[in-house]
């Protein structure tokens, strides 16, 4: 019955990503869902992309090792989705872009687009492996088949529906997919879990005081989940692609909020249930086992399979939404710029890796869905090679913080940084934190630390010793953010 359950679920996502390819009509309807998200629908979709497989099946185990104080990785997630509403998200929308490496053209000038948008894809990469990582965790325990077939299997249904239909058919499954898992985690998951290891008295007496300690993690490492994940979420394409599906600013702000603030309590609901699973299954050695070990013990089939749906769903949104975000930043700031600066006409750009330049052709959607099929082929490749998710995540967000979130932040907030103050900073960030994650380890908190030092270093050196922007480009920049 939970198999069954499940090969429904995954049916209904193609489906809908039919009805989203209806819905496709231009480039604006399959990248930001024409631009105009009420408020219902994006609250939705913000929730669902930002809560995905280290949220969610990362979350749980997390919990299972450090109790209630496991929230914080799913908690600065939240915190940054609530920054970013509040001070930033109004701002975005006006812009009327695709991709956050457009925002530093626009602001600071030609020359960073092919920069920015490297490290971004990278990132976009990075977040889908993630996502198929943790899904196909799920299959391998849900079907009994290897790890290999069931990433290929959950790979392939994300591929489909969201090559079909873009933007649309993501906001239709990710609006689905964030009311599922509210019913799995909140109201089946969480209470039931809690009552088979005895309620918190038994769980407190099983564990000692510090399961129910939120800072028992340590400082440090609370620190460190801000400074990837808060800094992290306020910058990342597949969160700004978002906004830019917000059909007004008012949406882009509160709907956000709303967004932010349900991720909040989904932090404190996957530590929760961790920390109940240390009384439930105890003894599991892998943390990314913990979720579907804790949902077999714990219930009947029919449940298990709406609760490994609610996982299912987090988890997908998160690889359909990184997945079109990684696409449209290769194809609008990688390739097309540098096929641009070879003399090929704008028309013939999208197609140009995929007919090699043999014929013209004006459908950008088709383009745009061999970008998307393209990246997503070798999202699965790198899922196939990682093994856990926290792993991945924190391998993309340090590009993606050490990188970009200086550059980025202080093109809103700094008049005097300049084109040479950026390429300093993403150049010198990047290598920073590549160097310190392969010397030491991936988790070591120096590649954060120093990679984020490093590039605000480089970025304002670089921006001080070099001319500063020309007035032209920042009348224009300004005269766009004020529409």
């Amino acid at each position: 019955m939970d198999v069954a359950i499940v090969l429904l679920y995954l049916a209904a996502m193609i489906a809908f990503g039919f009805w989203g390819r209806m819905r496709a009509k231009n480039q604006e309807d399959y990248l930001v869902a024409g631009r105009r998200l009420g408020p219902v629908l994006f609250t939705g979709t913000m929730a669902a992309v930002v809560l995905g497989g280290a949220s969610t099946v990362g979350g749980v185990g997390l919990g299972y090792e450090y109790g209630l104080s496991g929230m914080w990785l799913v908690f600065c997630i939240g915190l940054g989705i609530v920054l970013l509403s509040l001070l930033f998200a109004p701002k975005i929308q006006r812009l009327e872009i695709y991709t956050v490496s457009q925002m530093l053209g626009l602001r600071y000038g030609s020359g960073s687009r092919l920069v920015s948008g490297l490290i971004m894809t990278a990132y976009g990469l990075m977040i889908s492996t993630t996502s198929t990582v943790a899904y196909g965790t799920i299959f391998h325990a849900l079907l009994g088949i290897d790890r290999v077939p069931a990433i290929l299997l959950g790979g392939s249904v994300v591929i489909i529906y969201s090559m079909l239909g873009g933007m649309w058919s993501i906001t239709l499954t990710d609006f689905v997919q964030f009311i599922i898992q509210t019913i799995g985690i909140f109201l089946i998951l969480l209470p039931l879990v809690i009552t088979e290891a005895g309620g918190f008295g038994t769980i407190a007496d099983e564990l000692g005081p510090s399961a129910f300690d939120p800072v028992a993690i340590g400082p440090e490492s609370i620190l460190t989940y801000f400074l990837i994940y808060t800094l992290g979420l306020l910058i990342g394409q597949d969160i700004w692609q978002r906004v830019f599906t917000a059909r007004a600013p008012g949406v882009a702000r509160w709907g956000g909020l709303s967004a932010g603030i349900y991720c909040l309590f989904y932090a404190v609901a996957g530590a929760l249930v961790g920390t109940a699973a240390q009384v439930i299954v105890p003894g599991i050695e892998v943390s990314d086992d913990v979720f579907v070990a804790v949902v077999d013990s714990s219930m009947t089939p029919v449940l298990a399979g709406l609760v490994l749906a609610a996982a299912l769903s987090a988890v997908m949104s998160t690889s359909s939404g990184a997945l079109l975000a990684a696409s449209t930043v290769f194809r609008q700031d990688v390739v097309e710029p540098v096929l641009a600066d070879r003399g090929v006409p704008r028309s013939r750009l999208g197609s140009a890796l995929a007919q090699n330049l043999v014929k013209e052709t004006g459908d950008e959607v088709r383009d745009s869905r061999l970008y998307l099929l393209g990246l997503g082929i070798i999202s699965v490749i790198l899922a196939c090679l990682m093994p856990s998710v926290v792993e991945a995540l924190t391998v993309a967000y340090n590009l993606l913080v050490c990188g970009l979130f200086v550059p980025i932040l202080g093109g809103l907030v700094w008049k005097r940084g300049t084109i040479t103050g950026v390429l300093a900073g993403m150049i010198v960030g990047s290598l920073t934190t590549i160097i310190i994650m392969a010397t030491m380890n991936i988790f070591a908190n120096p590649a954060i630390y120093l990679g984020l030092l490093a590039s605000a270093i480089a970025y304002v050196v670089g921006s001080l010793v070099s001319k500063p922007t020309s007035p032209e480009v920042l009348a224009a920049w300004r005269e766009r953010i004020a529409r």
